[in-house]
């Protein structure tokens, strides 16, 4: 070996047929994305049952593809890498058992990535100089974490959400005043156009735990002003709302990332995730970082969204410390940070 590792990664944990080539956990040689949002929007939401037969249809394509713009082909690579969990069961298990089949039939190492560990090590890829230990807050449509990053693959989870998680109340919120399906990208572009202070939400704080977020209340308190215009036939002006809305979610997240930094003296914080890609918490983490001396890393848009590069990176690690799956890999939905299965 020439000292490259170079790792096929396949991501297949929600509504994102994904593969990738990654080379020592930070050089992408290829990564595709085929995504099912157009279908989704029909319904609102993703349908898992339609998602996962459409990462049945699309799987070998984007995988060859991927060996492909990688100008390789699958006896090139060291090891093949794919999400076992968490997220939806039946798509979950496409990507598991495609992977099981390609590291079988070519005789490559097997190694299971969680998918949270898969955001985080999408910093990786655009900043080599980040290492542990480090905060790193993830904030996607199924999660919100802050947690110390010890190691490559070593956590200590400081708080989460104990309810919605920050996506999904972006996805019900751009529900509730008509904006549709993706809820999180569509609020942060008609925020652009509202006035962020224009009406108060509450910020909500957990009892007994400084670090959990709770996303719930604001999203109630979203629905009963709709409600209370409704009933006294005022005209709601969704920018406002919507910008409104963002930044008492913008504000939580950074207040709370902040302060656990300056608790645990921790110089270095790390942002992964969809929602990392809302542009009002980007600058608003940017802004908080800066004022209280901490350095910040964030991966660009197309990395914090569900991709394979980050699997891939993931996966390097893992690689390099002798760990491999083995032939019963199975797919673990509701999977922890931290957990192995």
């Amino acid at each position: 070996m020439d000292g490259r590792t170079d790792i096929l990664a396949i991501e297949s944990s929600c509504d994102e047929t994904a593969a990738a080539v990654v080379r020592n956990g930070q050089e992408v040689l290829s990564n595709v994305i085929y995504t099912q949002i157009k279908m989704h929007t029909l319904y609102g939401g993703v349908v898992p049952e339609l998602a996962s037969r459409k990462h049945i249809e699309k799987i070998n394509f984007v995988v060859q593809k991927a060996l492909d713009d990688a100008h390789m082909k699958l006896s090139d690579v060291d090891a093949v890498a794919v999400t076992y969990g968490p997220g939806l069961v039946g798509a979950l298990l496409v990507g598991v058992a495609f992977a099981k089949s390609l590291a079988w039939a070519s005789g490559k190492p097997l190694i299971g990535v969680h998918h949270i560990e898969g955001h985080i090590s999408a910093n990786y890829i655009e900043h080599p100089e980040l290492e542990p230990p480090y905060l790193g807050l993830i904030v996607s449509g199924g999660h919100t974490h802050l947690v110390i990053v010890r190691d490559w693959a070593e956590f200590d989870i400081l708080g989460r959400t104990v309810d919605d998680a920050a996506g999904e109340a972006f996805d019900k919120v751009a529900r509730a005043i008509g904006l549709g399906y993706p809820g999180g990208p569509k609020i942060d572009a008609i925020s652009k156009e509202g006035n962020p202070e224009a009406i108060h939400f509450p910020k909500a704080h957990v009892n007994k735990s400084e670090y959990d977020f709770s996303f719930s209340g604001l999203k109630s308190a979203v629905l009963n002003y709709l409600n209370h215009a409704e009933m006294t036939h005022e005209t709601v002006n969704k920018a406002d709302l919507a910008a409104s809305f963002q930044k008492a979610v913008v504000d939580v997240l950074t207040e709370h990332t902040v302060h656990a930094a300056k608790e645990y003296n921790i110089r270095r914080v790390a942002m992964a995730g969809g929602v990392a890609s809302n542009s009002a918490l980007r600058e608003g983490m940017q802004k908080a970082c800066q004022a209280a001396g901490l350095s910040l890393y964030i991966p660009s848009p197309v990395l914090c969204t569900d991709n394979a590069a980050m699997i891939g990176a993931a996966a390097f690690h893992e690689f390099e410390a002798g760990r491999r799956s083995g032939w019963d890999l199975n797919a673990v939905p509701a999977l922890r940070l931290g957990e192995r299965a």
